[in-house]
């Protein structure tokens, strides 16, 4: 009972969690199927939340830092670590994972006026396990880190709190580069574990809904840029516009490319 009541609390003081993980459910199962979405999100919880344990006590991977506890019975929490906390990496993780899909799978355009095609992508299981998706990946679950640490770092200016500090502040906005590099270790480590597990399992129908999957990859992307957008509101409404303005120079070219890669500019072979 006392477990159900702290969940409660939890849900209650972190509701745009649980949105994103909502999202995040609701899009992977559409493209990846449950099965496949159920151990993602149990692999990389669990390589993220034993990170954290392991970097509160050792410093490794993401370098130094503690949690206050200040909202200890109000949430759920996993020895010092707010359970909340580690259930962002699996739809950060995901989110990261369709936008690295929507440049790296094989596509076709299928709209013959210029200007206006949409791509076609095809998921073949070599694409989507491939080492470039690995890559690309984990080079977007840090750069999406980069806008959300500096914000989170600032929690006790907006409603998030603060939940956690550094004893050493870093260069970047007081965030060391450790935590970008514990980042990239949990991206890489989850992968590895998940991308094996792909090929294994046995090939659902559900994986092959229909000639293309663009649709579907545009919802994990969509959940990516709702998460990002998020970040970056909440970065300007508390008057960090440095940082935020840093976010989008970011994005910007980002978001060019996949907007032309969506249009088939340069056309997509496939």
């Amino acid at each position: 009972m006392e477990f159900l009541n702290l969940l409660l609390k939890t849900i209650t003081l972190r509701p745009y969690v649980f949105v994103f993980l909502a999202g995040f459910l609701f899009s992977a199962s559409r493209l990846i199927g449950w099965r496949r979405t159920a151990c993602f999100m149990a692999i990389t919880y669990t390589v993220a939340l034993l990170c954290e344990l392991s970097s509160t006590r050792t410093g490794v991977p993401f370098g130094w830092y503690y949690y206050t506890g200040s909202t200890v019975g109000q949430e759920l929490y996993i020895a010092d670590v707010p359970a909340m906390d580690s259930l962002s990496f699996p739809f950060l993780l995901y989110a990261s994972y369709c936008m690295a899909l929507a440049f790296l799978l094989p596509a076709t355009s299928t709209d013959p006026r210029p200007g206006m095609s949409m791509i076609r992508m095809g998921f073949p299981l070599a694409a989507r396990t491939g080492w470039p998706v690995v890559v690309l990946t984990i080079l977007f679950f840090m750069f999406i880190d980069v806008v959300i640490d500096p914000v989170a770092l600032r929690g006790e200016r907006w409603f998030l709190g603060r939940i956690y500090y550094y004893p050493d502040p870093g260069t970047h906005f007081g965030i060391p580069i450790a935590n970008y590099i514990g980042w990239t270790v949990v991206g890489f480590l989850s992968l590895r574990a998940y991308l094996p597990l792909d090929r294994k399992l046995q090939a659902e129908a559900s994986l092959f809904p229909a000639p293309s999957v663009t649709g579907r990859v545009l919802l994990g992307c969509g959940l990516y840029y709702g998460v990002l957008i998020f970040n970056l509101v909440i970065t300007f409404w508390i008057g960090e516009s440095l940082l935020g303005v840093t976010g989008l120079f970011i994005y910007l070219p980002i978001t060019v490319l996949l907007a032309l890669r969506l249009l088939g500019h340069p056309p997509a072979n496939g």
